[in-house]
């Protein structure tokens, strides 16, 4: 009998999502250049804007740790809007419930994806907030719901934030499944808005994806 499992609880480590899916870390140093090279330039007010979102970022940090519905409203919120992604020919859903088949365990894993963004059907990037929880801990999740992706044969990103830090991830999950992981990207760095660079890593990504598109 087939079992349904939530990925929240079955999925806590690197190794069980690189168990059950066959995935595997790559070790081919072009896999993932995207949030190293060829990205754009910023414009002033972009940056303006981004220097704003830190420091009204920073003034609700230093009182508390924040939810995750405040770290979506002070981060995830602007930085999608201003890379684009929530304009044509991109579509934002939330709280979207996916389901994977695990056959040599018979077993399905269903969770919930907080962001997801999606260009014609092509899921384009999936984001996963988180307040206090450690990447080791939110990453495996991330990974399990990126390997979803309807079209194995197109990549996928994923971006996971914690209110101080982001990363970025790369996946491919056709025949293979093979990932990389960019640096991680420090808000709480002194003289150093690490905003910028993450918003020019949403702007390549969407970029790359409506050249798909239109390919």
């Amino acid at each position: 009998m087939v079992q349904t499992n939530p990925i929240s609880k079955t999925i806590t480590t690197l190794a069980d999502v690189e168990q059950r899916f066959n995935l595997s870390p790559t070790d081919n140093d072009i896999f993932f250049q995207e949030w190293q090279q060829g990205l754009p330039q910023l414009t002033a007010q972009e940056r303006e804007n981004l220097d704003q979102i830190q420091r009204r970022f920073l003034r609700h940090r230093k009182r508390s740790s924040l939810a995750v519905g405040v770290i979506n409203q002070l981060l995830i919120s602007p930085l999608l809007t201003l890379a684009g992604l929530y304009d044509e020919p991109f579509y934002v859903t939330t709280e979207a419930s996916v389901e994977l088949e695990v056959k040599e365990k018979d077993e399905n894993l269903r969770g919930p994806i907080d962001t997801l963004v999606i260009a014609q059907q092509l899921w384009v990037l999936i984001v996963e907030s988180k307040s206090t929880i450690a990447f080791s801990v939110a990453l495996p999740q991330l990974m399990t719901y990126m390997m979803a992706n309807p079209y194995p044969e197109r990549p996928v990103y994923g971006m996971i934030g914690n209110g101080n830090e982001f990363m970025f991830i790369k996946m491919l999950t056709e025949v293979n499944p093979q990932y990389d992981l960019s640096n991680i990207f420090y808000l709480l760095l002194p003289r150093r808005n690490q905003l910028y660079d993450v918003l020019s890593i949403l702007k390549q990504i969407a970029k790359i994806m409506v050249t798909n598109i239109e390919g």
